[in-house]
């Protein structure tokens, strides 16, 4: 049989982005296997979403930083043995390090055991783009660019990293060289967040929200990168009676509960952790609020687009492609508090409900069946190469 390997550096990565990809992979008569941190699930709070999928798990020691050199180390060399174990036909890597490290064994593996393993990898956001850090352009644009010389497929989920990566000198092999791809995202079910009916007054009832009340809604890690931060003190600075719910657990959460309190905004700001009920909240809330300074293409955003949701979202990379500014929401820079308060001032019920309808109506090219439509070509290209 042939074997096919997913490598991301936290394992709640596969099931809560990935699954359309290993059952298409299983459809083509791989055995799918998987290496990721499985202490370290990240997107939910065990791995228990992977039971009965017929994923053969292995753990590797990864970390998120590529500063912590020993541990990298140790991971990449525990990658490595179970490359020369396995002996796997192709190998699709996410997540930045699990992209550097998957991306090294293979081609070590490749050189010594004169392996014709595919690699591809899928980048869900470069960490340099327009308007990003110098520093982020000074490390991981070189980085990625070298590493570029090891894939066989670079997919891209945006406009930008796309146009971008085609710069890239992919692998060069008996005459045959790698290939940029582009893709929608990771697909969502369209239709099904379109015909979810929920008792919206029930919802907004058991999560505290007052009988007139607007309900805001962000989805996400609490890290800096989301920059919740922005939206709590620009609702300090509006005079309007909003509910404001995040959903989603990390390492901020003191930060901003000290935030929260400094504001006196108990009563308006809610932090839910981690939740099992997205899809009820987002029917249930007014506008879905999104001020990250960094995305590829971001799932909860097509999520509440396909809710019929309007949205303020930081004017950046991934979200221009999915926000038309006047029409399906706002798009203001990441740090533009009195942008943001000033939107809050004005956004009305009438407006919402016209942009939620619009982005609706726009969300449908980025379904899930377009999605694996793509995904098979490319993984069927890719197959080809192998046989």
């Amino acid at each position: 049989m042939k074997k096919a390997l997913i490598v991301t550096t936290v394992s709640g990565f596969v099931p809560q982005f990935e699954m359309n990809n290993v059952f298409l992979l299983q459809e083509m008569g791989y055995e799918v296997h998987y290496a990721s941190n499985f202490h370290n699930p990240h997107y939910g709070s065990d791995n228990h979403r992977l039971d009965g999928t017929g994923i053969i798990c292995h753990q590797i020691d990864f970390v998120r930083s590529p500063f912590h050199v020993a541990a990298n180390l140790k991971a990449y060399r525990q990658l490595y043995r179970l490359l020369e174990e396995q002996k796997f036909q192709f190998i699709h890597c996410h997540t930045p390090m699990g992209g550097v490290l998957g991306r090294l064994a293979a081609e070590q593996n490749r050189r010594r055991q004169h392996s014709g393993c595919r690699v591809a990898y899928t980048a869900h956001g470069f960490h340099f783009f327009r308007g990003a850090p110098l520093m982020n352009w000074f490390f991981y644009y070189p980085v990625e660019r070298w590493l570029a010389h090891f894939t066989d497929r670079l997919i891209t989920i945006n406009r930008e990293d796309y146009q971008r990566a085609k710069r890239f000198h992919l692998r060069e092999e008996k005459g045959r060289r790698g290939r940029v791809e582009k893709v929608n995202g990771v697909g969502i079910d369209v239709a099904y967040y379109q015909k979810l009916a929920v008792d919206r007054e029930a919802v907004r009832k058991q999560i505290g929200v007052k009988k007139g009340q607007l309900l805001f809604l962000s989805i996400g890690e609490l890290n800096h990168n989301k920059n919740h931060k922005v939206m709590i003190e620009a609702l300090a600075g509006s005079k309007r009676d909003i509910c404001y719910v995040i959903c989603g657990e990390g390492k901020a959460k003191k930060d901003l509960e000290k935030l929260i309190k400094k504001y006196r905004l108990e009563k308006n700001v809610q932090l839910l952790g981690y939740r099992k009920d997205i899809p009820e909240l987002l029917k249930a809330s007014d506008l879905f609020v999104l001020p990250s300074f960094r995305e590829g293409l971001s799932l909860s955003l097509q999520e509440a687009m396909a809710c019929g949701m309007p949205v303020i979202a930081s004017d950046i990379r991934g979200n221009r492609e999915l926000i038309d500014r006047g029409k399906g929401g706002w798009l203001l820079h990441p740090k533009d508090k009195k942008g943001l308060v000033k939107v809050i001032q004005e956004v009305e019920k009438n407006n919402l409900a016209r942009m939620g309808n619009y982005n609706c109506r726009k969300i449908e090219e980025y379904d899930k069946k377009i999605m694996i439509g793509e995904m098979k070509e490319i993984y069927g290209s890719i197959d080809k190469e192998i046989l």
